[in-house]
């Protein structure tokens, strides 16, 4: 696939211009918090908080406080900043799901990556990213990574290196960071679900590098909605072994022997140490895929997708 080909849509971000020389402007001073002025307060932050409330017992009476302010209720409500309530916030999750369906629409098939965004360039993983994705664009998919920098950084790298459309899906965290300079595609958002659905939506395999929480998140998330077919049976593949194998072990020795998997969910993984094999399982798996798609487009579908 060449970078002529990608033209069209390579070139497109959320706000319409080029993330690829840009990094992440601050966030205003009116979203940092009152009571510590060195981190950003974020959007999903404020939707998962709730306000506490005294905790009264149902045959104690009403403490006067309270009474007091269920009388001025009204007063305050039409004095008060509707766009700051969790209402107005899934007018902006709306925003985040349109935003992200139209500038991802026309990408070709593409492969997720994950991995820590801890680990530099000199890396053996960073480095191994590289090779996975260059050889994955080479073979006509575009790259979907975090945005970020480390594996990301090293699988958008990767992206561009094979010519082919290079994605980066950012997040608003408490901490900076910023996009990383490989990007064709640069989207920006507040809330990790919305985040999390557009590599579902337009992955056709997931390829997961050594990290931390986040991966590990993204990794369940993926096996959950396999396991469950909410989603297309996709390759779900582990590079490094030795950094996986305990995982593996525990869910083999533990998991299955206990009970709470089947020896059918244990092989939703695979696990390799070679970019090359990587990369021939996700072409193979979409090419059955595509095959089955074209040759029983209903009875596929039914199987495989919901």
């Amino acid at each position: 696939m060449s970078r002529n080909h990608n033209h069209n849509f390579a070139k497109k971000s959320l706000n319409g211009s080029n993330h690829r020389n840009q990094k992440t402007m601050k966030a205003s001073p009116r979203y940092r918090s009152a009571s510590s002025q060195s981190r950003t307060v974020t959007e999903d932050e404020r939707l998962l908080r709730r306000p506490t409330q005294p905790l009264i017992s149902p045959t104690e009476p009403m403490p006067q406080e309270q009474v007091s302010q269920e009388q001025h209720a009204l007063d305050h409500a039409l004095h008060f900043d509707f766009t700051s309530t969790d209402p107005w916030r899934v007018f902006r999750i709306m925003s985040e799901f349109v935003n992200g369906f139209d500038a991802l629409t026309h990408i070709p098939p593409s492969v997720a990556f994950f991995g820590s965004a801890r680990l530099k360039p000199e890396d053996p993983n960073y480095q191994a990213a590289v090779k996975t994705a260059r050889l994955l664009a080479e073979s006509g998919f575009g790259i979907i990574t975090g945005g970020g920098p480390g594996i990301m950084e090293a699988a958008n790298k990767g992206a561009q290196e094979g010519d082919s459309c290079s994605i980066g899906c950012n997040i608003e965290l408490p901490f900076e960071q910023s996009s990383n300079m490989y990007l064709d595609i640069s989207l920006d958002f507040s809330y990790f679900f919305v985040r999390k659905t557009m590599f579902i939506k337009y992955a056709e395999a997931f390829v997961i590098f050594p990290g931390g929480f986040g991966t590990m998140d993204e990794l369940f998330e993926a096996l959950t909605l396999i396991q469950t077919r909410k989603v297309n049976h996709f390759p779900v593949i582990l590079y490094n072994s030795n950094f996986w194998n305990g995982m593996l072990q525990w869910i083999n020795e533990t998991m299955l022997t206990v009970g709470t998997v089947s020896k059918e969910d244990t092989q939703l993984l695979h696990v390799s140490d070679d970019p090359y094999e990587i990369c021939q399982i996700v072409t193979e798996a979409y090419q059955e895929s595509y095959r089955q798609d074209r040759s029983q487009p209903s009875g596929h579908r039914e199987q495989s997708i919901r």
